[in-house]
Protein backbone atom coordinates (compact mmCIF):
# COMPACT_ATOMS: atom_id res chain seq x y z
CA UNK A 1 0.00 0.00 0.00
CA UNK A 2 1.62 3.46 -1.03
CA UNK A 3 1.59 5.97 1.84
CA UNK A 4 1.40 9.91 0.97
CA UNK A 5 2.50 11.18 4.31
CA UNK A 6 6.35 10.82 5.17
CA UNK A 7 7.13 8.01 7.20
CA UNK A 8 9.39 8.00 10.11
CA UNK A 9 11.74 5.32 9.70
CA UNK A 10 11.09 3.35 12.57
CA UNK A 11 12.76 0.11 11.14
CA UNK A 12 16.56 0.80 12.18
CA UNK A 13 18.56 -1.52 11.88
CA UNK A 14 21.94 -2.46 13.47
CA UNK A 15 24.65 -0.76 12.56
CA UNK A 16 22.44 2.13 10.95
CA UNK A 17 23.61 5.75 11.85
CA UNK A 18 25.70 7.63 13.51
CA UNK A 19 28.78 5.82 11.77
CA UNK A 20 30.61 6.70 8.66
CA UNK A 21 30.82 2.89 7.50
CA UNK A 22 29.94 1.81 4.77
CA UNK A 23 27.79 -0.96 5.59
CA UNK A 24 28.07 -4.93 4.18
CA UNK A 25 24.34 -4.96 2.45
CA UNK A 26 25.05 -1.71 0.36
CA UNK A 27 28.56 -3.08 -0.71
CA UNK A 28 26.63 -6.42 -1.39
CA UNK A 29 24.26 -4.61 -3.59
CA UNK A 30 26.22 -2.50 -5.11
CA UNK A 31 28.51 -5.41 -6.49
CA UNK A 32 25.31 -6.59 -7.47
CA UNK A 33 24.13 -4.19 -9.46
CA UNK A 34 27.46 -3.58 -11.50
CA UNK A 35 27.08 -7.23 -12.61
CA UNK A 36 23.48 -6.59 -13.22
CA UNK A 37 24.61 -4.03 -15.50
CA UNK A 38 27.35 -5.89 -17.19
CA UNK A 39 24.82 -8.38 -17.83
CA UNK A 40 22.35 -6.00 -19.19
CA UNK A 41 25.31 -4.44 -21.83
CA UNK A 42 26.35 -7.99 -23.17
CA UNK A 43 23.09 -9.11 -23.68
CA UNK A 44 22.36 -5.36 -25.56
CA UNK A 45 25.16 -5.88 -27.74
CA UNK A 46 23.93 -9.14 -28.53
CA UNK A 47 20.41 -8.11 -29.28
CA UNK A 48 22.08 -6.30 -32.04
CA UNK A 49 23.16 -8.95 -33.76
CA UNK A 50 19.75 -10.93 -34.23
CA UNK A 51 16.43 -9.43 -35.94
CA UNK A 52 14.29 -7.31 -33.31
CA UNK A 53 10.28 -8.36 -32.66
CA UNK A 54 7.34 -7.21 -30.77
CA UNK A 55 8.10 -9.89 -28.63
CA UNK A 56 11.49 -9.34 -27.95
CA UNK A 57 10.53 -5.64 -27.09
CA UNK A 58 7.43 -6.67 -24.85
CA UNK A 59 8.23 -9.39 -23.02
CA UNK A 60 11.68 -8.12 -20.84
CA UNK A 61 9.40 -5.48 -18.62
CA UNK A 62 6.76 -7.95 -18.40
CA UNK A 63 9.15 -10.45 -16.59
CA UNK A 64 10.26 -7.47 -14.63
CA UNK A 65 6.95 -6.83 -13.11
CA UNK A 66 7.02 -9.84 -10.88
CA UNK A 67 9.83 -7.47 -9.20
CA UNK A 68 6.71 -5.67 -8.04
CA UNK A 69 6.43 -8.22 -5.62
CA UNK A 70 8.60 -7.03 -3.48
CA UNK A 71 6.65 -4.22 -1.77
CA UNK A 72 4.72 -6.96 0.37
CA UNK A 73 7.48 -7.03 2.31
CA UNK A 74 6.46 -4.01 4.39
CA UNK A 75 10.23 -2.63 5.12
CA UNK A 76 10.16 -2.06 1.13
CA UNK A 77 7.39 -0.03 1.04
CA UNK A 78 7.50 3.34 -0.34
CA UNK A 79 5.78 6.91 0.40
CA UNK A 80 4.01 8.35 -2.69
CA UNK A 81 6.44 11.08 -2.42
CA UNK A 82 9.21 8.33 -2.69
CA UNK A 83 7.14 6.68 -5.76
CA UNK A 84 6.33 9.93 -7.67
CA UNK A 85 10.56 10.79 -7.09
CA UNK A 86 11.79 7.69 -8.52
CA UNK A 87 9.33 7.35 -11.30
CA UNK A 88 10.17 11.59 -12.50
CA UNK A 89 14.05 10.35 -12.49
CA UNK A 90 13.02 6.92 -14.32
CA UNK A 91 11.24 9.06 -16.89
CA UNK A 92 13.81 11.18 -17.23
CA UNK A 93 16.59 8.46 -17.81
CA UNK A 94 14.32 6.80 -20.23
CA UNK A 95 14.54 9.98 -22.74
CA UNK A 96 18.34 9.06 -23.05
CA UNK A 97 17.75 5.99 -23.78
CA UNK A 98 14.96 6.59 -25.99
CA UNK A 99 17.44 9.23 -27.78
CA UNK A 100 19.80 6.71 -28.44
CA UNK A 101 17.84 3.66 -29.74
CA UNK A 102 17.18 3.27 -33.28
CA UNK A 103 16.36 0.35 -35.86
CA UNK A 104 17.63 -0.23 -39.06
CA UNK A 105 16.61 -2.76 -42.26
CA UNK A 106 19.63 -5.16 -42.74
CA UNK A 107 19.08 -8.31 -44.87
CA UNK A 108 15.31 -8.19 -45.42
CA UNK A 109 14.31 -7.72 -41.41
CA UNK A 110 14.31 -5.60 -38.43
CA UNK A 111 17.70 -4.66 -36.23
CA UNK A 112 18.47 -2.29 -33.54
CA UNK A 113 21.05 -0.47 -34.30
CA UNK A 114 24.54 -0.55 -31.93
CA UNK A 115 24.37 2.65 -29.84
CA UNK A 116 28.32 3.87 -29.23
CA UNK A 117 26.59 5.92 -26.40
CA UNK A 118 24.47 3.03 -25.11
CA UNK A 119 27.94 1.91 -22.96
CA UNK A 120 28.80 5.26 -21.75
CA UNK A 121 24.90 5.54 -20.65
CA UNK A 122 25.15 2.63 -18.79
CA UNK A 123 28.27 3.02 -16.98
CA UNK A 124 26.80 6.91 -16.02
CA UNK A 125 23.60 5.10 -14.84
CA UNK A 126 25.55 2.57 -12.57
CA UNK A 127 27.50 4.95 -11.18
CA UNK A 128 24.63 7.98 -10.50
CA UNK A 129 23.29 4.35 -8.48
CA UNK A 130 26.33 3.96 -6.57
CA UNK A 131 26.87 7.44 -5.75
CA UNK A 132 23.49 7.64 -4.77
CA UNK A 133 23.27 4.74 -3.20
CA UNK A 134 26.55 6.17 -0.72
CA UNK A 135 24.84 9.13 -0.03
CA UNK A 136 22.01 7.96 1.03
CA UNK A 137 22.25 4.58 2.02
CA UNK A 138 22.58 5.43 5.48
CA UNK A 139 19.59 7.34 6.27
CA UNK A 140 17.09 5.35 3.76
CA UNK A 141 16.60 1.49 4.78
CA UNK A 142 18.21 -0.72 2.35
CA UNK A 143 15.02 -1.83 1.52
CA UNK A 144 13.17 1.34 0.42
CA UNK A 145 16.10 2.00 -1.62
CA UNK A 146 15.55 -1.02 -3.09
CA UNK A 147 12.00 -0.48 -3.77
CA UNK A 148 13.32 3.19 -5.41
CA UNK A 149 15.51 2.01 -7.53
CA UNK A 150 13.38 -0.54 -8.76
CA UNK A 151 10.86 2.01 -9.43
CA UNK A 152 13.42 4.35 -10.59
CA UNK A 153 14.35 1.38 -13.51
CA UNK A 154 10.88 0.09 -14.40
CA UNK A 155 10.10 4.11 -14.95
CA UNK A 156 12.85 4.14 -17.27
CA UNK A 157 12.13 0.70 -19.19
CA UNK A 158 8.37 1.12 -19.66
CA UNK A 159 8.43 4.55 -21.77
CA UNK A 160 12.04 3.07 -23.72
CA UNK A 161 10.16 -0.20 -24.69
CA UNK A 162 7.13 1.86 -26.08
CA UNK A 163 9.26 3.81 -27.65
CA UNK A 164 11.29 0.68 -29.07
CA UNK A 165 7.80 -0.70 -30.15
CA UNK A 166 6.43 2.34 -31.97
CA UNK A 167 9.81 2.76 -33.90
CA UNK A 168 10.21 -1.21 -34.10
CA UNK A 169 6.30 -0.76 -36.07
CA UNK A 170 7.18 1.97 -38.18
CA UNK A 171 10.70 0.47 -39.73
CA UNK A 172 9.06 -3.50 -40.20
CA UNK A 173 6.34 -1.48 -41.98
CA UNK A 174 8.74 0.11 -44.17
CA UNK A 175 10.47 -3.00 -44.44
CA UNK A 176 7.23 -4.43 -45.73
CA UNK A 177 6.51 -1.89 -48.40
CA UNK A 178 10.11 -2.31 -49.66
CA UNK A 179 9.75 -6.13 -50.19
CA UNK A 180 6.49 -5.12 -52.19
CA UNK A 181 8.25 -3.03 -54.47
CA UNK A 182 10.71 -5.44 -55.29
CA UNK A 183 7.68 -8.06 -55.39
CA UNK A 184 6.19 -5.97 -58.29
CA UNK A 185 6.78 -6.43 -61.70
CA UNK A 186 7.68 -3.90 -63.91
CA UNK A 187 5.51 -3.92 -67.05
CA UNK A 188 6.87 -2.76 -69.91
CA UNK A 189 5.03 -1.98 -72.82
CA UNK A 190 4.49 -3.87 -75.86
CA UNK A 191 5.26 -2.62 -79.61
Amino acid sequence: MIEWTSKKDSREVEGEGGGSSVSPMVILTTVGAIVMGTVAFIIRMKATKRPASVKKIILPPLFMSTGFLMFLYEPAQLTGWQVMEALAVGLLFSIILIKTSKFEIRGGHVYLQRSKAFPFILIGLLVARIVFKLIVGDSIHIAELGGMFFILAYGMIIPWRIAMLIGFKRMDKQRIQNERKKEKPIMKPTL
